[in-house]
């Protein structure tokens, strides 16, 4: 499959035999092994039913508050934020052969991402006040990270993370990449092989930001004939995909850029390599931006 601007940024979906479906990707649209993605909505006392299968899943509240009705549990209380700027999300994570029920006690929007497992992991919701909150970077370089579902957590391969970059500021930078499977020779994981989605919201309607996404030497596609160099602007309610390559991200001056991150591939981790051009960067900031953390 050969990328450009225009495949690599994914517009809300409308579906008549699916009105409450706003987003979706999967692996045929995609191109790619693993991620299945979508954004949906409910309004008050309205339900969704689906199954895992072969799957790991996950469920992040965007606004709403939800209840989760299971073969493998019961939750409620599931999210409470009105909006993505004002603090974390819960994430319920649920393992492969689950069936299961969302019911919104509260209208609202939620995310779900789901990846072939082969592994059976316990069931797990992550709170907003059991979230680690970093501000990563400095200078016009700084952001604020939420970790739902970090490296080390108790499942196969899903990774989740939320992202804040203020108004004018860059994230995902210096530029780096995950698209090998790379280790030392002590068996020490260098870089992992991911695919990821970027989904965004703004602080206003209008807002926006610019994400590029670019392949080197080192890349398969690159390899195999199929380049990337792409720059695509990501609107609220869009999503970018990053099969491979390098994806530097900026807020356009009055916006703070909102992103989920949605990763899996060959590891339960984050390993990347930076752009060698750029990997200087980290050595000059000054300070970090006093307009984070967000909350």
């Amino acid at each position: 499959m050969k990328y450009h601007s225009e495949n690599l940024l994914v517009r809300p979906t409308r579906s008549e035999n699916d009105p409450d479906l706003i987003l979706n990707i999967t692996p045929e649209s995609a191109g790619w092994d693993f991620i299945s993605f979508q954004i949906r909505k409910l309004s008050a006392g309205s339900i969704w039913s689906f199954q895992t299968g072969s799957n790991e899943l996950a469920l992040v509240n965007l606004d709403g508050v939800y209840s989760v009705d299971s073969n493998r549990g019961k939750w409620s209380g599931i999210g409470g934020r009105k909006t993505v700027f004002e603090d974390a999300a819960h994430a319920l994570y649920l393992p492969r052969n689950t069936e299961f029920t969302v019911k919104a006690e509260q209208s609202g929007h939620y995310a779900v991402a789901w990846v072939p497992t082969d592994q059976d992991h316990e069931p797990w919701l992550i709170q907003p006040q059991d979230v680690k909150k970093d501000i990563r970077g400095g200078d016009n370089v700084s952001r604020q990270i939420n970790d739902l579902l970090p490296p080390g957590s108790p499942v196969h391969r899903l990774v989740l993370v939320e992202v804040y970059t203020p108004s004018g500021n860059w994230s995902s930078y210096p530029p780096h990449k995950h698209d090998r499977h790379l280790e030392d020779q002590d068996g020490n994981l260098i870089e992992a092989d991911l695919e990821e989605v970027y989904y965004y919201k703004m602080d206003r309607p209008e807002g926006y930001a610019y994400q590029r996404v670019y392949t080197d030497e080192t890349s398969p596609l690159q390899q195999a004939g199929s380049p990337i160099d792409a720059l695509i602007r990501a609107e609220d309610n869009t999503a970018v995909l990053v099969p491979e390559g390098y994806h530097p991200v900026v807020s356009a001056p009055g916006t703070t850029s909102y992103y989920l991150n949605v990763l899996a591939g060959s590891a339960q981790s984050l390993a990347n390599q930076d752009d060698p051009d750029f990997t200087w960067v980290k050595d000059a900031y000054r300070g970090t931006d006093n307009r984070l953390p967000l909350y």
